[in-house]
């Protein structure tokens, strides 16, 4: 039977996890809002001649995200606490929701500022959220629990889109209601998690590392672990890793590139980030509405079709919870790269090889079965996606780094998503109108390559325990040396057998980067 701090374990986390639907929610509501007409009214913007506009706009939460990843929001969940981090993230993303929603009459320099916004709180929610989840969770079950993380991020699509099918259902009665009503339903989950945030544990590492508080710790241990057994040794697992931390290693975020184990986590982090973006998922999500365009005139339609793909998602995504703690990271990451890249190669061929038909106003589209089937084929892209590069990226750069440098790095690793997005999203509108499906071999190609590089240079952290991870890529034994250091010798001599094999095996897997 399962014990009751299990249960509050996954709530916790789950509440944590919440935090990534704001990301989800904000990058759809940026494509189901310029696909409204009353949208582009109110800011007097055409598709056509206003296409870098429009790319600024969404370009404009980007920079905020990535000034907040890499320069506040490691500092401000290490200082204050994982809990603040999430909290002060969900805070400035209500203020931001409201000068989006209620900018004024063709002020879009408003309606940017809120985007900018936007992208500073999630920028700071999104390096606290998973730290705090991997903190919390026991190893042998940290890759079901970080997966929800992504699932959340097509909690937020479904919201966004299904709210945006609703009201562009009936346009015409909202007037200009019909894209704020999109807008302002986002500042919902964030209100949610402020609420519940300061009615649960902070992260008993953080209690250790910023205050050396080992009682808290233990406290906040005894609401999520089940013997006392398994909360005393944990806590000196944490103790013995901080103490090798500060003293052999850095107490500063200098580490990141003093550290040679480290640096190599930090280059590989950013790869599997950039990689994410690389698989042509954002792109997909920002613009599969022009995508569709193509093929389908009606907006209704469309947003049926967007709507349709955020439910198949958030399905898709919890494939992970059976396959990541039980085949491994690196499965899911090759097998994912490779569905993703064969979709994307056939996809374009489809659209090649099948004879465009003159609409009624006489543009050229596809006929209705080959949309359906390109529909199917983006459908079957996002069922590869959300289990290996959506949810299982975030699972591993959010356990590979030891915590004196855990919440600065998974900040700037993650921000590397939005470092590609923004470059990609510059050149992408562009791409497709000159190119159409045809620009899809880039993804194809893309895919491919990250399947090789997966296979070559990403090590294997199945139920790893985080103050061990270290030795996967080259470093000390974190809690071995601090015991040392401490006096206390052998303390996890059944953990350490327990895990020596897998570590062996991953770690002969680790080549210099």
């Amino acid at each position: 039977m399962v014990s009751s701090q299990r249960v509050y374990n996954w709530y916790i986390a789950l509440v944590a996890a919440m935090c990534m639907v704001l990301y989800g929610y904000d990058a759809s509501v940026f494509n189901a809002a310029q696909g409204s007409d009353n949208w582009l009214e109110w800011f007097d913007l055409d598709t056509k001649e206003d296409a870098n506009l429009i790319g600024l706009v969404n370009t404009a939460y980007t920079i905020g995200a990535i000034v907040a990843g890499w320069f506040f929001g490691g500092p401000t969940a290490d200082y204050f606490g994982r809990r603040v981090g999430m909290g002060i993230g969900c805070l400035v993303t209500v203020i931001a929701t409201f000068l989006q929603a209620f900018a004024p009459w063709h002020n879009l320099g408003c309606f940017i500022g809120g985007r900018v916004l936007i992208g500073i709180g999630q920028g700071m929610a999104l390096t606290a959220g998973p730290i705090y989840i991997g903190e919390v969770s026991p190893p042998e079950i940290r890759g079901q629990i970080m997966t929800f993380w992504q699932m959340f991020y097509s909690v937020g699509s479904f919201i966004a889109y299904w709210i945006a099918y609703a009201c562009n259902a009936n346009k015409e009665k909202l007037g200009h209601w019909d894209w704020r009503m999109v807008v302002i339903f986002q500042i919902l989950v964030p209100a949610i998690i402020l609420i519940l945030l300061p009615f649960q544990p902070e992260s008993p590492r953080w209690w250790i590392k910023r205050h050396n508080n080992i009682e808290q710790a233990k406290k906040a241990l005894r609401r999520i672990r089940e013997t006392e057994q398994e909360i005393e040794d944990e806590a000196l697992a944490i103790r013995e890793a901080i103490e090798f931390e500060n003293e052999a290693v850095s107490r500063s975020y200098w580490a990141l590139f003093k550290d040679r184990s480290v640096r190599k986590r930090l280059y590989l982090a950013f790869i599997l980030n950039v990689g994410q973006q690389l698989s042509g998922q954002g792109t997909l999500n920002s613009y599969s509405s022009a995508i569709y365009k193509t093929i389908w005139p009606s907006s209704q339609t469309i947003n049926l079709i967007n709507a349709l793909n955020a439910t198949c998602g958030i399905l898709f995504t919890l494939n992970a919870v059976w396959t990541a703690d039980r085949f491994g990271r690196r499965w899911l990451l090759i097998i994912g790269a490779i569905g993703m890249g064969l979709c994307m190669m056939i996809v374009p061929i489809v659209g090649m090889t099948t004879p465009d038909v003159i609409s009624a106003t006489g543009v050229a589209t596809k006929s209705e079965p080959v949309g359906i089937s390109i529909v199917f084929l983006l459908f079957l892209f996002i069922l590869f996606y959300k289990p290996s590069w959506g949810a299982t990226v975030w699972i591993w750069t959010s356990e590979v780094f030891s915590i004196n440098v855990r919440a600065q790095a998974v900040g700037m690793s993650s921000q590397m998503q939005n470092v590609a997005n923004t470059i990609f999203q510059q050149f992408f509108p562009i791409f497709l109108a000159n190119e159409g499906l045809e620009c899809l071999f880039f993804f194809m190609a893309a895919n491919f390559l990250l399947a090789i590089f997966v296979w070559f240079f990403i090590p294997e952290t199945m139920k790893v325990p985080l103050e061990e991870i270290d030795v996967l890529f080259g470093g000390q034994n974190h809690v071995e040396k601090g015991g040392q250091m401490l006096n206390v010798l052998d303390a996890h001599a059944d953990v350490k057998k327990s895990s020596s094999l897998h570590q062996n095996d991953a770690s002969a897997e680790i080549k210099d980067v």
